[in-house]
């Protein structure tokens, strides 16, 4: 088989299965490992395919920001999980940063209210979820309110999160991947989650399997500064086995 019939194939099975592993490639191609990459290398230069850990993802499938609206109906059982197992790394007192993000949203409907907890958040949904539980001091961050995300960014935000010291802050990402860490397609979003994890004494991240190997516009953190990452059983134990050797604990829900 030509080169050229190779990468054709290579991005009829993108376009078909969504993504395409290197292994698989080399097995059913019956080529070398190396050669899919340097395959999937050149997809990429001519804008065919975007790499990602161990594979490829067809350009098709790199759709803009979902609203809010959109993703409160996806993952919801593995959200549930998440949430459930995230619970062990609330603190019995102390001050706690929640990020935006459906699934820390689904995490503060599961906060206890037998605690005094001071939580901290950019995000109004969950400051809707927390003001009425009893057993937290809420603080919601100031600054503009991105209506794709309903998460409050800028300086007024950055500037109040830098007065602060975080016991802990449960911090979402619209991308996890071994080469480029945590990603989310907002600059200005960006900006306000890397502020939450250098003001945070533990950072734990909460994140459906789904944004693992996605890679969006702007890192805001490298997976050393992670402590912890919960997310569901759709990450499998070898490819958690990839994240737990760049330093956090990996726990699959």
């Amino acid at each position: 088989m030509y080169a050229e019939e190779r990468q054709r194939e290579i991005v009829e099975s993108a376009r078909a299965a969504g993504r395409v592993e290197v292994g698989t490639l080399a097995e059913v191609l019956g080529v070398t490992p190396e050669t899919v990459r340097r395959d999937l290398t050149r997809l990429e230069r001519q804008g065919m395919l975007r790499r990602t850990h161990g594979g490829a993802v067809p350009v098709e499938s790199l759709l803009p920001e979902r609203e809010v609206s959109e993703r409160l109906g996806a993952m919801v059982e593995e959200k549930g999980r998440i949430s459930k197992a995230a619970l062990d790394y609330l603190p019995r007192q102390g001050t706690v940063m929640l990020d935006a993000g459906t699934t820390t949203g689904a995490f503060a409907a599961l906060l206890p209210t037998d605690r005094e907890l001071t939580v901290v958040t950019n995000s109004v949904p969950v400051a809707g979820v927390l003001a009425a539980n009893p057993g937290v001091t809420l603080y919601l961050t100031g600054g503009r309110v991105r209506g794709r995300t309903l998460a409050s960014v800028g300086e007024p935000a950055t500037s109040f999160l830098r007065r602060l010291t975080l016991d802990v802050v449960f911090v979402a990402a619209n991308g996890v991947s071994p080469e480029k860490g945590l990603t989310t397609p907002d600059m200005a979003e960006a900006t306000v989650k890397r502020v939450m994890v250098e003001r945070a004494r533990r950072v734990v991240l909460l994140a459906d399997s789904t944004k693992f190997g996605e890679e969006h516009f702007v890192r805001f953190a490298e997976l050393s500064q992670v402590d912890v990452i919960v997310t569901d059983r759709g990450l499998t134990e070898d490819e958690a086995a990839v994240y737990r050797e760049a330093g956090p604990e990996v726990v699959r829900a």
